[in-house]
């Protein structure tokens, strides 16, 4: 996977441009903070702060022009990227929802076969408008679910509702669509954290994907123009067409190994081993309307609902 950075804060903030991507390193705790959308309030935000400093000072030298598809909704994180995002069925007065990896969580890798669901949190997340500038912080108060088994997701919950994001920041959540994308499907994969659009196309899907002790099921493999990089995890993957997100970005094979951390492989139905050296992959999200009701109450027991359960 894509593993969450450490940026060197002071050399990027005194240097202010001309610096390597940070060094990956597992993610740390967060800190909670007294108001949501204020000014830092905790030693996290900070840094939190000073990482999205230095990624706008690198974007300004990297990021390529956004087409229709924008910033807006898109969060940074301390570790990755997200998204607000809404189901197809969300009210506007239900509590926002966050989306992102489950290897981007703060208190690390759920371990295979695990399932986070219901926990309390503090996450901090920085509101991006369509330029990709950051708006404001918003401030989870549950985990909803999060879990690296058969796919690599987490959701959490904001203590604000969808209308309270779009009365005071005029941004709205990016809607899931509960359609699987097909093969061909122009795509953009948003980067809160690097504040950078990748544009490309779903090259196909892997029938299991397996990275060091994780697999993965029916994983989106982009065509070459999304190289993506460490800090990418958990950016939204958008159909140009429709403006819907269909996929959550989550890996590449960086070194051509087979089958390590870091270097996922593609397994066939038949057992057929794959390794594509500089392809980067991402995990589907239409499951995830099926298992979200009235309020965007979590429903695993739904109809429909087939994400793993706990």
């Amino acid at each position: 996977m894509r593993k969450p950075l450490v940026v060197a804060l002071c050399a990027l903030a005194m240097a202010g441009a001309g610096a390597a991507p940070a060094v990956a390193a597992e993610p740390s705790p967060t800190g909670a903070e007294t108001a949501t959308g204020s000014g830092p309030t905790a030693v996290t935000d900070v840094v939190d702060g000073l990482v999205g400093t230095a990624a706008d000072t690198l974007s300004g030298l990297t990021a390529p022009k956004a087409g229709a598809v924008n910033f807006a909704g898109t969060v940074s994180l301390s570790n990755c990227s997200g998204s607000v995002v809404r189901m197809p069925d969300s009210a506007a007065d239900d509590p926002a929802l966050v989306l992102t990896n489950g290897h981007c969580l703060e208190s690390g890798f759920p371990a295979p076969g695990q399932v986070l669901v219901d926990r309390a949190s503090s996450r901090s997340f920085g509101l991006l408008n369509s330029s990709g500038s950051r708006v404001a912080t918003l401030r989870a108060d549950r985990l909803v679910y999060a879990t690296m088994t058969d796919t690599d997701a987490a959701v959490y919950r904001l203590g604000t509702t969808y209308a309270r994001i779009k009365s005071a920041y005029g941004i709205d959540a990016l809607t899931l669509s509960g359609t699987r994308p097909q093969a061909g499907t122009a795509v953009s994969m948003v980067s809160g954290y690097w504040k950078r659009i990748y544009n490309c196309s779903v090259d196909g899907f892997v029938h299991r994907m397996k990275e060091g002790d994780w697999t993965w099921k029916d994983s989106v493999r982009y065509t070459p123009e999304c190289d993506t990089i460490g800090g990418t995890s958990g950016s939204p993957v958008v159909d140009d067409a429709t403006g819907e997100v269909v996929a959550v970005n989550n890996t590449g094979n960086e070194d051509g190994e087979r089958c390590t951390v870091n270097n996922p492989c593609e397994v066939a139905e038949d057992g057929t081993v794959t390794v594509r050296q500089g392809i980067n992959y991402a995990q589907q999200t239409y499951l995830f309307p099926a298992c979200f009701g009235v309020d965007n109450r979590l429903e695993l027991n739904a109809s429909g609902c087939a994400v793993p359960k706990p």
